[in-house]
């Protein structure tokens, strides 16, 4: 349970920060700020490309912050993290 709060907590103010440099960049790079999916006047094109931007970057971050808190984990707690959704029992 400790890691899962760990690791969700870590995951989320990663990904918040992930999201605000993925819009800094489309910035920097368009001179725009980050189309609305949602406009009626947005084309596709840009809407798709910030999806494909936003998720490419998102994910690859999560992978990143997962990968490490799992490394610091190990080392922290001297023991490897627990395999996701096994519960272990001892009878």
């Amino acid at each position: 349970m400790l890691w899962r709060i760990y690791a969700g907590a870590l995951g989320a103010a990663t990904t918040f920060a992930a999201q605000r440099l993925i819009a800094l960049g489309w910035r920097m790079i368009t001179g725009s700020k980050p189309p609305t999916p949602t406009d009626p006047d947005t084309p596709m094109i840009e809407a798709v490309s910030w999806a494909v931007a936003s998720a490419v970057g998102v994910g690859v971050t999560q992978l990143v912050t997962q990968r490490l808190a799992a490394r610091h984990w190990s080392n922290e707690m001297g023991t490897n993290v627990p395999e996701a959704g096994k519960i272990k029992l001892a009878i």
